[in-house]
């Protein structure tokens, strides 16, 4: 088969939307999964997803929208996963035909929550995908401002480096530069952790520490991210550069990041529970706290900031107090 064939964008939401019309950019035709039938015949009939991105219009003639999961893994070449992490195991559990010798590509910026897995792992584990199909995307790139049509830059990794350049080129247009990588997993982790530390800028910003306070916070954040990531996939890697440093800047400081936004509302003094009711989409981060904390139990990185936050989550610590400790690690 050639790759990367016919490709499916598996999910509804603003990511999939966006590299939904990045796609279409170069492709004559893409599938695309969306869980509800209503939101399929709403699209179709608007020319836009009517609870996304609803200023981007489609030439819907070009996708082939279908409800049924696995008429689309059977029908595609490549799935490009765009689920949001907590939901993601849910979906995949209803495929029943065989997506071995398929091509996969994560743009899910979190872990499979319980399995505390990266995806490219789970889909390893799970569907025999094998390393050299498996690509994943990252970067500092929010769907808003691809939307926007704003100058963009996305990585692309896959242990196949061709593999990676040839996906690359499919989402490569005017407005968005790709960059490619063979750090797979070093892409997923970064993805996941940025997360949690824009959760952690967002509360400092509630808290009115200020935006010295804040600059420390998010440069012992990237320190502690290299110290993870090296220690769980140690390799050759430059952590300042835009899939990790690139990222976690803009996570942590933008207003379209939704991170940013749901650890702000805690800081200015919302429980835990009422800024996950606020919250329009999901944050990440949320979910990654848990996951990390847990799969750092084996690997013993020192990640202060990363514990603050899931105590704040998870244990109920004022905010105030861990921020606090947070400080004193600061170098």
């Amino acid at each position: 088969m050639e790759f990367p064939g016919k490709i499916a964008v598996m999910g509804g939401g603003s990511w999939a939307t966006a590299l939904a019309k990045l796609l279409l950019n170069n492709c004559e035709e893409i599938l695309w999964y969306m869980r509800r039938d209503d939101r399929i015949e709403d699209f179709k009939r608007l020319r836009h997803n009517p609870a996304y991105l609803s200023d981007v219009e489609f030439d819907i003639n070009r996708i082939e929208f279908s409800s049924d999961i696995n008429y689309v893994c059977s029908q595609a070449d490549t799935l490009l996963l765009v689920m949001p992490s907590p939901y993601f195991k849910s979906h995949l559990e209803k495929i029943t035909v065989d997506i071995s010798q398929k091509f996969v590509v994560s743009a899910v910026k979190g872990i499979v929550p319980d399995d505390n897995e990266i995806i490219s792992a789970y889909m390893q584990r799970v569907y025999g995908i094998a390393p050299e199909r498996m690509l994943v995307v990252g970067g500092p790139c929010h769907a808003e401002e691809v939307a926007l049509g704003r100058q963009s830059y996305l990585t692309v990794g896959c242990n196949d480096i061709n593999h990676a350049r040839e996906f690359a080129d499919m989402l490569t247009g005017k407005a968005l530069r790709t960059i490619t990588s063979s750090d797979v997993t070093g892409i997923e982790y970064a993805a996941v952790l940025k997360n949690v530390y824009s959760i952690a800028s967002g509360i400092v910003h509630g808290l009115k520490a200020g935006d010295n306070f804040q600059a420390m916070l998010v440069s012992n954040a990237l320190r502690e991210m290299e110290r993870f990531i090296d220690t769980v996939s140690p390799c050759p890697r430059q952590i300042c550069d835009s899939v990790y440093l690139g990222d976690l800047l803009v996570t942590s400081y933008s207003r379209f990041s939704r991170n940013h936004n749901f650890g702000s509302m805690i800081g200015r003094g919302y429980s835990v529970s009422a800024a996950k009711m606020e919250m329009e989409q999901t944050a990440e981060g949320y979910y990654g706290a848990k996951c990390v904390h847990e799969i750092n139990r084996k690997w013993g990185v020192a990640m202060p900031i990363l514990d603050g936050v899931y105590d704040i989550l998870y244990r109920n610590v004022k905010p105030l107090n861990a921020i606090r400790l947070i400080s004193e690690t600061f170098i």
